[in-house]
C-alpha cells in the first residue's frame, strides 16, 4: 500500500523538531521505518546515527525486523531500543554497570518487605500493599518529584519518605539500581557532565520515539538534553492513547513538547483498522476530553450503515451479560472467524473471573493476557473462608488467630497458646471478666449457625450478623481508604458462593479454580513466547493497547467499573474517556457495548460514555439504530 499525502509528509521532514500526531490504526510504525530509509538513502545519513526508541522490547524487535525487511542493506547499524535499554547504556559507558547490577524484581520486592517489616504500619494484605508501595517509588521517581511534597495515599506523608529513604539507601549499599533508576541516573549524568553529554548528542543527531504519549517526566528530559543543539527530535503519538498516567504518563508532556518547540505538526488522521461506524462513535467519546490536541480521525468507508458494526445493549446482571458474549463468540465463530480476531476487554482485570468461567463451561478456548488475581487468595476473602473452616471445626490456632478480632473483641495473643484452640476453655481463661466470656459464647454461637447454613447464606451472616462489615470500615478508615472498594471483593464472594449447596463443593470449586488460574498463566506465557492458539483474548484496556481484532466485547459499561469509581478529579475522568476511546478503536468489523442494570445484586448505572455517544449532536440517529437492534432503550437523565 502506498503512504498517503500525510504519511509522506511526515517520512520526508527532514530536520528539526516534529510532531506526528498519530490516531488508532493510522500505519504509525510504517512511517517510522519510512523515515529512517529516507534519512539513510535521500539525505545520506548514516545509519549509526539513528535512534529509535520505544516502550517495550516487543515493539523494538517488531520495528527492526519490519526496517530489516524494507531496507536489509542498511539494517545493522541502526538502533532500535527501549528506553530502559538506550539509558543503561549510558550509564554502563559512564559507570561500568553491569546487569548484575540491576536489582531483580524477587529482590526489589524483599527489600521493601524489610524495610515495611520494620516500621509500624499496620496492614492486612502484605502483597498489595508491596505493590502498591513499588508503584509509588516509581511514580516519584518517574516524576522526579520532590518527595518533600509528596503525598502518599497508601499510608502517612512521612513513613513513606522513611521507607523510600530506606529503600534508595539498601540499594545503594549493594551498588544495585532498579529501572527507574536507570532514567533518573541517567538524567543527573547527562545534565551534570557537559561532556559525555555531547557525545551521545553527536552518536545520535537523529531521534524518533514512537507512542510518544506514553512518556513520562523525566524519559522527556532525557531526550531534551541527547537532542541537544539540533533538537531533529521526530516524535510520534497521540495524546488521545494516553492511558498511563499510573505510570507517571500524561498528555500534558505531549503539549509542552508543541509549547516548548513549535516543531511542525502533520496529523494521520486516517484509521486504515476501523468500520467507519466504530471511528465516529469512538470519536464522539473522546471529543468530550478539554485537555486533547485537536484532531478528527475519519475511515476509508465512504458510506456505512448505522447499527451494522456497534451493538450496545443492556442487561439485568452478568449472567445474562456474559451468556451473551458466549453466544455470539460462537455466532462469529460459525461465520469462520477465528476465536484469536475476538477480545474481551475489560477495565480491571477482576472482571475477567466471571467471563472466564462462562467460557471454560461451554469449552471455549481462551488465553487471559493479563494473570487474573485469584478472588480466593485475597485477604479479605480469606478471612471469610477461615470462619467457616473454623466452624466446621478447624481449630489450629493459626486458623483461629486470623478471625478472632475481626471484628474486634479484644482477645489477646497470649490466651491462643495450644496448637488447637478450644473455645470453652478460652472462656476459662477470662471468666474473671464477664464482658469478655459473653464475646467468646457468642462467637461459638454464631460459629455453630455458620456451620448450618448454605454458602450464600454464611457469607452474608458474616458480613451482617457477626459483624465483619463493621470491621472493614474501621479498617478502612484507619488505612485511609475507600471501604466501598473492600465491600465490593465481599460482593464478589457472596455473588460466587451462589448455587452451591455445600462447603465441600464450593471448597473443591476454589481449589479447580485456582489450578485453572495457573493454567491460563502458563498458556498466556506460551503466547507472549510466539506460540498463539486459537483462542478468545481476554485482557485489560490497558493490555489492548496496540492490538486490534475483528470482534471486540466491552462488558460492564457502568458507572464505578468505566470510568473507575476512583476516579474523581477531572484529569482522572478524562484518562478514563481515553481508556475507553482505547478500548473501542481495537475493533475492526464489530463492537458490543454491554452494560448492567444490577450488580452485585445492587442496581447500577449506564457509563457516562455510553451517554455521550448517545448525546452529542449527529450521533443520536447512529446509536439509536444500533440499540434498536438490539431491542434496547437509552433513557437521558434529567
Amino acid at each position: 500500500m502506498e503512504l498517503n499525502d500525510a504519511q509522506k509528509k511526515a517520512v520526508s521532514h527532514f530536520e528539526g523538531p516534529m510532531m506526528v500526531l498519530a490516531g488508532p490504526g493510522s500505519g504509525k510504525t510504517r512511517v517510522i521505518t519510512h523515515r529512517v530509509r529516507f534519512l539513510i538513502e535521500e539525505k545520506g545519513v548514516n545509519p549509526s546515527n539513528i535512534l529509535v526508541i520505544t516502550f517495550t522490547k516487543a515493539a523494538a524487535v517488531e520495528m527492526r525486523e519490519r526496517y530489516r525487511q524494507m531496507a536489509p542493506a542498511y539494517s545493522a547499524p541502526v538502533s532500535f531500543s527501549t528506553f530502559h535499554s538506550i539509558f543503561f547504556t549510558i550509564l554502563k559507558h559512564a559507570y561500568h554497570y553491569k546487569a548484575s547490577n540491576i536489582i531483580r524484581e524477587d529482590m526489589r520486592r524483599q527489600l521493601l518487605k524489610e524495610i515495611v517489616d520494620e516500621t509500624d504500619i499496620e496492614i492486612q494484605d502484605e502483597n498489595e500493599f508491596l505493590n502498591d508501595l513499588g508503584s509509588e517509588i516509581s511514580r516519584v521517581k518517574g516524576g522526579r518529584m520532590d518527595l518533600a511534597h509528596y503525598y502518599s495515599p497508601n499510608c502517612p506523608g512521612d513513613t513513606f519518605r522513611r521507607i523510600y529513604e530506606k529503600y534508595q539507601n539498601g540499594l545503594a549499599r549493594k551498588r544495585l539500581l532498579d529501572f527507574d533508576d536507570m532514567l533518573v541516573y541517567c538524567y543527573e549524568l547527562l545534565d551534570q557532565r557537559p561532556d559525555i553529554r555531547r557525545m551521545w548528542q553527536r552518536q545520535f543527531p537523529y531521534i524518533l520515539i514512537d507512542e510518544f504519549q506514553d512518556i513520562n517526566q523525566v524519559q522527556y528530559d532525557v531526550v531534551r538534553l541527547l537532542a541537544q543543539p539540533h533538537n531533529n527530535l521526530f516524535i510520534v503519538g497521540d495524546d488521545d492513547q494516553s492511558i498511563y498516567g499510573f505510570r507517571g504518563a500524561r498528555p500534558d508532556i505531549m503539549q509542552s513538547f508543541v509549547k516548548e518547540y513549535s516543531p511542525e505538526i502533520c496529523k494521520l488522521n486516517i484509521n486504515y483498522r476501523s468500520k467507519g461506524e466504530i471511528i465516529a462513535l469512538a470519536g464522539r467519546v473522546i471529543g468530550h476530553n478539554k485537555n486533547r490536541l485537536a484532531k478528527k480521525i475519519i475511515g476509508t468507508e465512504k458510506d456505512f450503515v448505522a447499527g451494522s458494526a456497534v451493538r450496545v445493549q443492556e442487561f439485568q446482571g452478568m449472567t445474562e451479560q456474559n451468556e451473551k458474549i458466549r453466544e455470539e463468540i460462537l455466532s462469529y465463530r460459525n461465520q469462520k472467524i477465528p476465536y484469536r480476531e475476538m477480545a474481551v476487554l475489560f477495565r480491571t482485570n477482576t472482571q475477567a473471573r466471571a467471563i472466564s468461567a462462562k467460557l471454560k463451561e461451554y469449552n471455549i478456548p481462551f488465553v487471559m493476557k493479563e494473570m487474573v488475581p485469584n478472588l480466593y487468595d485475597h485477604w479479605i476473602v480469606r478471612d471469610i473462608l477461615t470462619y467457616i473452616r473454623v466452624a466446621m471445626g478447624n481449630r489450629e490456632r493459626a486458623n483461629v488467630l486470623r478471625i478472632i478480632n475481626r471484628p474486634k473483641r479484644y482477645v489477646h495473643r497470649n490466651a491462643l497458646t495450644e496448637p488447637y484452640i478450644d473455645l470453652k476453655e478460652l472462656e476459662l481463661f477470662y471468666e474473671d471478666k464477664d464482658w469478655m466470656v459473653d464475646r467468646i459464647v457468642n462467637l461459638r454461637a454464631d460459629l455453630g449457625l455458620i456451620a448450618d447454613m448454605r454458602p450464600y447464606a454464611a457469607v452474608n451472616f458474616i458480613r451482617r450478623g457477626v459483624g465483619y462489615d463493621d470491621y472493614i470500615q474501621e479498617y478502612a478508615e484507619y488505612r485511609g481508604i475507600r471501604a466501598a472498594d473492600m465491600y465490593e471483593i465481599l460482593d464478589e464472594l457472596q455473588e460466587a458462593s451462589k448455587g452451591f449447596k455445600d462447603f465441600e463443593e464450593w471448597f473443591e470449586y476454589i481449589r479447580s479454580y485456582g489450578e485453572e488460574l495457573k493454567k491460563q498463566s502458563e498458556k498466556s506465557r506460551q503466547s507472549d513466547n510466539g506460540q498463539p492458539e486459537d483462542a478468545v483474548m481476554l485482557m485489560t484496556m490497558h493490555g489492548s493497547k496496540g492490538l486490534e481484532f475483528e470482534c471486540v466485547f466491552l462488558p460492564d459499561v457502568n458507572e464505578g467499573i468505566t470510568p473507575y469509581n476512583k476516579a474523581v478529579l477531572t484529569e482522572d475522568i478524562e484518562e478514563e474517556r481515553r481508556m475507553f476511546y482505547v478500548a473501542m478503536t481495537r475493533a475492526k468489523s464489530h463492537l458490543h457495548i454491554y452494560y448492567l442494570k444490577e450488580r452485585f445484586s445492587k442496581e447500577v448505572s449506564v457509563s457516562r460514555f455510553v451517554g455521550e455517544m448517545l448525546g452529542t449532536p449527529g450521533t443520536e440517529a447512529v446509536v439509536s439504530s444500533a440499540a434498536a437492534s438490539s431491542r434496547i432503550s437509552f433513557k437521558r437523565k434529567r
